[in-house]
């Protein structure tokens, strides 16, 4: 069964959404990140994904201390990614509370840099984001594609001990139009003892259910819990 990974997007310490990576595009909703937290992890999930929109954008992580916040109050795995760009930003993204880091723009261009974490941490702590635009990653919040393609991203990693992959087709995310289940099934057909996580365009329980349906391990979604689309409570989380 696929496993169901609430998201908060963080900018400003407050709850938003962009569209297609957009930051004019954003939608700031009135809920607190913490609050947010409590409440699935009272229904029953187990797993948070954290992204700092203001640290994906910038140099550093900026919002550390929403991250200190959710693990500090509740027992949630919390997978974090956005600005971790340096040695010290990792460390204090683990010394916050995070179970898992999220790795893009670092694993994109600076490998040598993700390998030695690799080494440090453990390539089981370290998620692999991988956002792709035109079959090309894209790095630094999204505002750059890089000259890597995808599938040759992904199996470089997976090599080196990575299986946790985070992959968000920019084109959907936010769009609330369905998700790039194409996309997840090939990689899966590639490399089928992937742990990947899909993430954009779900918009109601019928695309998780695609998902679980084509072998997709794990789905990350945010907008349509907030726009009411899903409710939480009748989804099955996997025991």
């Amino acid at each position: 069964m696929i496993e169901l990974i609430p998201a908060i997007d963080i900018i400003d310490g407050k709850c938003v959404r962009l569209t297609k990576g957009d930051y004019g595009s954003k939608t700031v909703y009135d809920l607190n990140p913490l609050d947010f937290a409590k409440e699935i992890e009272a229904l029953g999930y187990r797993r948070l994904h954290m992204v700092d929109l203001d640290g994906a954008r910038s140099s550093h992580v900026v919002n550390m201390e929403v991250l200190s916040e959710v693990a500090t109050h509740t027992s949630l795995q919390i997978d974090f990614g956005g600005g971790i760009k340096t040695d010290a930003d990792l460390e204090a993204v683990f010394d916050n509370g995070a179970a898992y880091a999220t790795i893009g723009s670092v694993a994109a261009k600076e490998p040598e840099l993700m390998d030695r974490w690799i080494a440090r941490y453990g390539a089981d702590r370290l998620i692999l984001g991988a956002d792709v635009k035109g079959g090309f990653v894209c790095v630094s919040g999204w505002k750059e594609k890089s000259r890597k393609r995808l599938m040759p991203f992904l199996q470089s990693y997976y090599a080196k001990g990575i299986r946790q992959v985070l992959c968000t087709d920019i084109s959907k995310d936010g769009m609330l139009q369905g998700t790039a289940v194409e996309l997840y099934k090939e990689i899966m057909r590639q490399l089928p003892d992937l742990q990947l996580i899909a993430s954009g365009g779900v918009s109601c329980e019928k695309d998780i259910a695609q998902l679980d349906s084509a072998g997709i391990p794990a789905v990350v979604f945010g907008k349509a819990i907030y726009e009411g689309r899903i409710d939480l409570r009748r989804l099955k989380i996997e025991d």
